[in-house]
């Protein structure tokens, strides 16, 4: 099950902060994937695994992440949706709140491996404390320079900031996410084109769910035998 191996270590305390989530082995993946690893070979790993979106559509991840690659329009985006408007639904916020590193560390490598240098993490109007926590996260990370220019010593560069929108129940479908990230009223649009093409700014964007971004650091450092699925 991949939420045994996303929670994990969540009952370590103060594990939300980046000096503990590093002694329990955190951004391992993202040296790895780094320093050992090509971009294509990131993707062909995640496709390997069956890792499917787990926000409910179930697309395969490691495929949406080679279409942004292949494209060749520039800047590109990753988009971390964690809008969570369905009534009842709390899966992510747990993430948010307690292992936000571990979504920080999935969303770099999926940078990496799409060539974006930009990436926005979009919760709903309320999850004022999640939010809080995630910048506060990326600001430990940008400090230790997991984030930002030359990341682990390297050429890669990605930055993260967190928004929040205006709790609008439709935001939680991705292209009314994006259009209200671009300052405009909530609202889907006219597909195609899709986001992989045509997302943010109208740029090649990789959004995924913020369970799906945070199953990715195990399977680069474990390897596809993990074979995720959307059971």
């Amino acid at each position: 099950m991949t939420v045994d191996i996303i929670y994990k270590d969540i009952e370590t305390p103060d594990i939300r902060k980046l000096d503990v989530y590093r002694s329990k082995g955190g951004y391992g993946s993202l040296e790895k994937a780094l320093k050992e690893m090509t971009p294509a070979q990131v993707v062909e790993e995640v496709k390997k695994a069956k890792l499917v979106g787990r926000g409910g559509a179930g697309f395969p991840t490691g495929l949406k992440w080679e279409l942004v690659a292949k494209d060749t329009n520039t800047p590109k985006y990753i988009v971390a949706n964690a809008e969570e408007g369905e009534p009842g639904t709390f899966k992510d916020r747990p993430i948010l709140e307690q292992i936000p590193h571990r979504l920080l560390e999935g969303r770099a490598i999926a940078a990496y491996a799409v060539g974006a240098e930009v990436g926005v993490i979009v919760c709903r109007g309320e999850f004022m404390e999640p939010a809080r926590i995630c910048r506060e996260a990326v600001a430990e990370a940008e400090a230790a320079g997991i984030l930002g220019e030359k990341i682990l010593g390297t050429d890669f560069t990605f930055r993260v900031w967190v928004y929040r929108t205006a709790g609008a129940y439709i935001c939680g479908e991705e292209t009314s996410l994006l259009e209200a990230l671009e300052g405009k009223p909530g609202m889907p649009r006219i597909r195609p084109p899709f986001p992989v093409n045509s997302g943010l700014w109208a740029k090649p964007t990789a959004l995924n769910n913020v369970e799906t971004f945070s199953n990715v650091p195990n399977i680069i450092l474990e390897g596809a035998c993990l074979l995720y699925t959307s059971d």
